[in-house]
């Protein structure tokens, strides 16, 4: 009887999986391997979009014109402006908005965030609860540490920032117009428009320097 149900669910999921890529498909959405495509009743698309293989839309999507999203990217509650780029391997939780011209890289994770117009967060990335302006460039690595155990803050990334790999940004913080984040800082405090901030332990060398060996 169990087993009987499952088929029952599994036949009407992929019933109605078939509907909603014919739907897209006769929209003129380009569906890369449809079969391997998941969708939700109330995906919104605009025009000349691309889907690749193994990706997955949940509910409240809605998607711009000229957006391409790569293969095995997961988004839910997220709006996607035109000429935008997801993935491959990005995760889009909700409330993340991608303004137009946006990018999203491999695996990078947004959360109650917008990231703004031509802005780009390229790779292995965690931004949440975070707005990012104009034309800023998030390093590899970058973090925004906005739960502190307790509360979710906010961090705020003004237009035309740069954002070195490896940096953690310790919400609540803004980062203003026009500021370069040294690689691999820890920023935990307001960073004024055209600064270099970086945070950055004194390189050590010891020379000749003998390994332990194991007993």
């Amino acid at each position: 009887m169990k087993l009987n149900n499952k088929l029952n669910k599994a036949k009407k999921y992929k019933l109605e999986q078939d509907k909603f890529r014919n739907n897209a498909l006769s929209k003129g959405i380009n569906l890369i391997a449809p079969d391997t495509i998941f969708l939700f009743k109330d995906t919104k698309f605009g025009k000349n979009v691309t889907i690749e293989p193994y990706v997955v839309i949940g509910p409240k999507v809605k998607i711009g014109n000229n957006v391409n999203i790569k293969s095995f990217s997961h988004i839910e509650e997220t709006v996607i402006e035109n000429n935008v780029v997801v993935g491959p391997y990005a995760r889009l939780r909700p409330g993340t908005i991608l303004k137009s011209g946006a990018k999203i890289g491999n695996f990078v994770e947004t959360k109650k965030s917008i990231i703004g117009k031509n802005s780009k967060v390229n790779h292995l990335s965690y931004i949440g609860n975070t707005t990012i302006g104009q034309s800023s460039n998030i390093g590899a690595g970058t973090i925004t540490c906005n739960y502190d155990g307790a509360d979710k803050h906010k961090t705020n990334i003004s237009d035309n920032v740069f954002i070195g790999s490896n940096t953690s940004l310790i919400a609540p913080v803004k980062i203003n117009k026009n500021v370069v984040v040294g690689a691999g800082s820890v920023i935990t405090k307001n960073v004024k428009s055209n600064s270099l901030a970086l945070t950055r332990a004194k390189q050590t060398e010891i020379k000749n320097y003998k390994r332990k060996k194991k007993k």
